[in-house]
């Protein structure tokens, strides 16, 4: 999702001789991304209807990017380092990993970013994080490896987070020390730490996470696995308690009646208290279009509801195929 605030970040101008890679290559391979989005599409009024952000050239042509910046994206505009306006369309979007794909619409020529193993970052190690359009980025480092829940139901096993934080975060490129890519900036959030407790830090989606999709990214705009359910819920973890913030217009929860407070005690029989657990039990129910029920509490009052999933994307104007 997109950050409402911008942290101050101390953006660096880039020296080769400090690196043990050609960092002026490593840049040439970021773009700065502008998208626009008709203002009827389901993500407009959540996300805007104007997206800003960057990405990466992983192939020729090809373009790797956080998904929320192209969802529903009717015109795409790429910026390289020496501000050359490329256009671009929407090729794919995969809503598990996060990630989405942007084909270049003209030749660009630009260097292509290798592929690192985001397995093998670890706590400690140097990264560049670099957004695009003025060739600037920031030193930081892997300050965790560990799972995340994000309210809009988005989960991952195990994300990268990096401090300190990159004031232009989304789609950045994060670069590992052998100059090759381990992940693509999606949030800036607060991070607890043991030694520096809470600090300014960037959630990376791990590049590991690509390769098994990406296949069917480029064929078919999306994964061919059976999408998860979708319940259109907005979630807030707090006390062991897993509570509705809000709710998707017109989504499944509000068309069973969930609504803002409401506490998800269970999914079925099973208890739930945090976000992850929550979503990992709602998709173990089956494939989009299982119905899911929960037991809530509302006002004291306990309540059981069953609400008919459907996929995340069912809503949303579909990407562009070329």
């Amino acid at each position: 999702m997109v950050g409402k605030t911008r942290t101050e970040a101390s953006l660096d101008q880039p020296k080769a001789e400090e690196f043990g890679f050609d960092i002026d290559h490593a840049l040439a391979s970021v773009v700065a991304l502008q998208s626009e989005i008709p203002e009827d599409a389901f993500t407009a009024s959540v996300l805007g209807v104007k997206r800003a952000g960057s990405g990466v050239v992983i192939r020729d042509g090809l373009v790797l990017t956080i998904g929320y910046l192209v969802t529903e994206a009717e015109t795409v505009w790429l910026t390289t380092a020496d501000g050359r306006l490329v256009p671009g369309h929407a090729l794919a979007i995969d809503q598990e990993t996060g990630f989405g794909l942007v084909q270049t619409l003209e030749r660009v020529d630009l260097p292509v970013l290798p592929i690192g193993r985001s397995r093998e970052a670890k706590p400690g190690d140097p990264v560049i994080v670099a957004a695009g359009g003025r060739r600037q980025f920031t030193r930081a480092h892997v300050i965790g490896k560990h799972e995340f829940a994000g309210y809009w139901e988005y989960y991952l096993d195990e994300a990268i987070f990096t401090a300190p934080a990159h004031p232009f975060w989304g789609g950045a490129a994060v670069i590992g020390a052998d100059g090759k890519l381990i992940g693509i900036g999606s949030l800036h959030i607060d991070q607890s730490g043991e030694e520096r407790g809470r600090r300014d830090a960037n959630m990376v989606v791990p590049i590991d996470l690509l390769a098994p999709v990406l296949d069917d990214l480029l064929k078919y705009g999306r994964a061919s696995k059976p999408p998860r359910p979708w319940l259109g819920v907005y979630c807030a973890e707090s006390d062991d308690k897993v509570i509705i913030a809000g709710v998707a217009d017109g989504g499944p929860a509000d068309a069973a009646g969930l609504r803002r407070g409401d506490v998800v005690a269970a999914v079925g029989d099973s208890p739930v208290g945090e976000l992850g657990q929550f979503y990992r039990k709602v998709w173990s129910c089956g494939a989009a279009g299982v119905e899911i029920p929960l037991a809530i509490a509302r006002d004291g009052r306990a309540m059981r509801v069953r609400i008919e999933s459907t996929s995340r994307t069912s809503l949303f104007r579909k990407p562009r195929l070329h």
